[in-house]
């Protein structure tokens, strides 16, 4: 009859990691991780509103599989707050509807896991959490947050998790005397996104182009045909022309990136200027063609 030995043979369980609102029960823990976590102090009023859930939203993780006294004891955590996108520091990165004034933003204020839970995907999960609750809210158009220049594996984590990098803040921290610069992160969500770069900008405006202009200035030659002494003389130009009679204003909001077309014909020309959130597109061109580009007033990040 075989013989099998018992000895020395371990099962590892690791660790069951569950996520809930964090409490008031969690106040002590939650104040001493945030001095062990992070350079910055925070005020008791931020904790009180913490556990309280007063104008601040947050999630615990957990470890169930701890001993019965430890396994509701926070070893990571989340807090953030919801702010009007109209009072934000991000307004002008946002794209949105600004006569809808309940529009709102999700901002993280911290995000950390104790040194003994790290590289288990628990950052991860909270920050999961987040976006989540930011998509059902219907009003909110983006989640957003700050990192210190210098914390590389948090910025590699928001990178990971679809946030794009939008800003650097020179001198945004000021620490124990020193002053550091900030990133400034953004995921968007429930159709919020960032304005029109240019390339952005031109591609859509040739898109309507195509659809709308190639009548337009057939109509505008057509009757230049019956009316043409009456255009004045005058040097051409990339630019409008404030003299000229015919004119004609398109608009388009159905995109994200929203833009007010004037046409203006001269001298065997369509002189269009594009109005944009980020600037003006001024093109110029014949019937058929786009004959000079040139972008004024575009604010780059």
């Amino acid at each position: 009859m075989p013989y099998y030995s018992m000895v020395n043979i371990k099962v590892h369980r690791g660790p069951v990691i569950a996520y809930r609102p964090i409490q008031p029960s969690d106040l002590v823990i939650l104040e001493r991780t945030h001095g062990e976590l992070f350079p910055i102090r925070y005020e008791t009023e931020f904790f009180q509103n913490v556990v309280n859930g007063q104008d601040i939203v947050s999630w615990g993780a957990v470890d169930r599989s701890r001993p019965d006294e430890q396994s509701d004891e926070l070893v990571g955590f989340v807090t953030v707050r919801i702010i009007p996108a109209k009072d934000s520091e991000i307004e002008d990165l946002l794209s949105f509807d600004a006569s809808k004034t309940d529009q709102t933003l999700v901002y993280i204020l911290t995000l950390g896991v104790i040194d003994s839970y790290r590289n288990l995907g628990i950052a991860g999960s909270l920050i999961h959490e987040v976006t989540k609750y930011a998509s059902n809210l219907s009003s909110c158009r983006a989640v957003y947050l700050h990192v210190i220049s210098y914390n590389n594996p948090a910025i590699h984590l928001y990178k990971k998790m679809s946030f794009q990098c939008v800003r650097r803040l020179y001198n945004f921290y000021y620490i124990n005397g020193q002053h550091f610069d900030s990133y400034l992160f953004v995921y968007y969500v429930n159709g919020g996104r960032s304005p029109c770069s240019p390339l952005e900008l031109v591609t859509l405006f040739v898109t309507y182009a195509r659809s709308g202009f190639k009548s337009l200035a057939a109509k505008l030659w057509k009757n230049d045909e019956r009316k043409i002494s009456k255009w004045p003389k005058y040097k051409e130009s990339g630019y409008l022309l404030p003299t000229v009679q015919s004119k004609r204003i398109l608009t388009n909001e159905s995109s994200g990136c929203q833009f007010q077309c004037c046409i203006v014909k001269s001298l065997g020309y369509v002189s269009v200027a594009v109005a944009t959130r980020v600037g003006v597109l001024y093109v110029r061109m014949d019937t058929m063609y786009f004959l000079e580009m040139s972008i004024d007033g575009y604010i780059s990040n």
